[in-house]
């Protein structure tokens, strides 16, 4: 059964394009879907995403189309491999297709981790505000494109809240591979929470060691940070356990000390002075905890949420707060019980 799925991944960005290329190598029907035409013919023509993710190239099964209709038509898995913020136009494009593209039983599998800007809604909500028949899930954990489409072994949570379990076992069974091992989860709104939040301790993350405050600062920060997520995922209707799983913790750790992180890098750059906007503007892929940020900072002051090392990276970001004197004013809180 996990054999005959057919495999199709919207979005050839980093992350798109590696799970694509994970998907064929699991010996599945495997479509990348690009937006734009010429990428498209680029990436069919030389078997490799020069632009996104050079170095790694395609296996003899993997297809390439910008064709939406055909790309989609009697796909089982549909994963959604682009940005938070372009996510609702591509569910749009594909609400407008005709009557009997989309198979009824299709899973909407979302590969984003940021929540929108305008909307506070998570990478799932947005799918079912386009999509409302949809059935959608998340997959997410500690995952680097370049070493995913490497084979090198991670793990991963794949969360669902109206799938049937069969469908999730059948999925979970054909991605899981030798290099890649899946884990099922019914806590979706988790699943997607910790793949937001562990974004904007990243940038902080990037800041500390930006700053060279050395390693202690460092561990003290995410202790402190994984304190934060589960007391926000908790207050927004998460589980207490997912936090401390791969989506949570695992994604933490990885995004936080991998030389290959957007959103540590983007903190690095903050520390050396240059502002929110100048770097957001030469960057070309993005940084999903820039945005994501933000949104956090408008949940946690609506419910009233206490979440300070969120709201100095906000402050950084949006307010030009220098670096230094957010983490003196993190030091000089009132001092607690752990």
């Amino acid at each position: 059964m996990c054999e005959s799925l057919k495999i199709t991944v919207c979005g050839a960005g980093a992350w798109g394009t590696a799970m694509a290329l994970h998907c064929e190598r699991q010996g599945l029907d495997t479509t990348l879907l690009a937006r734009r035409t010429e990428q498209a013919r680029s990436m069919a023509a030389e078997r490799e995403n020069k632009d996104y993710l050079p170095g790694y190239a395609f296996g003899p099964g993997l297809k390439v189309s910008d064709d939406l209709a055909a790309a989609l038509s009697g796909a089982d898995v549909i994963f959604m491999g682009v940005p938070s913020y372009a996510l609702r136009d591509w569910c749009r494009r594909i609400a407008r297709l005709d009557t009997g593209v989309l198979k009824p039983s299709a899973l909407f599998v979302s590969l984003a981790k940021g929540l929108e800007l305008e909307t506070q809604k998570t990478p799932c909500e947005i799918i079912k505000d386009e999509l409302p028949t949809a059935i959608v899930g998340s997959l997410s954990g500690p995952t680097f494109a370049g070493e995913v489409a490497a084979g090198k072994p991670t793990a991963m949570t794949l969360a669902f809240g109206d799938c049937l379990e069969g469908q999730i076992e059948s999925l979970q069974n054909a991605v899981s591979g030798p290099n890649l091992r899946v884990y099922a989860s019914r806590d979706l709104r988790g699943v997607e929470l910790g793949g937001c939040l562990k974004n904007v301790y990243a940038v902080a993350a990037g800041c500390c060691q930006g700053l060279r405050l050395g390693d202690n600062a460092l561990a003290s920060l995410l202790t402190r940070a994984v304190a934060e997520m589960v007391r926000v995922g908790q207050a927004l209707g998460a589980s207490l356990e997912t936090f401390y799983g791969l989506s949570g913790f695992g994604d933490l750790v990885a995004t936080c000390h991998g030389d290959w992180s957007r959103n540590r890098t983007f903190g690095e750059e903050l520390a050396s002075g240059r502002t929110a906007a100048e770097i957001i503007e030469s960057q070309k892929t993005a940084v999903e905890g820039y945005r994501t940020a933000s949104a956090f900072h408008s949940i946690c002051r609506r419910d009233g949420i206490d979440a300070p090392i969120l709201d100095q990276v906000y402050q950084i970001c949006y307010e030009a707060k220098p670096p230094m004197k957010a983490l003196a004013d993190l030091m000089s809180r009132d001092l607690k019980k752990e």
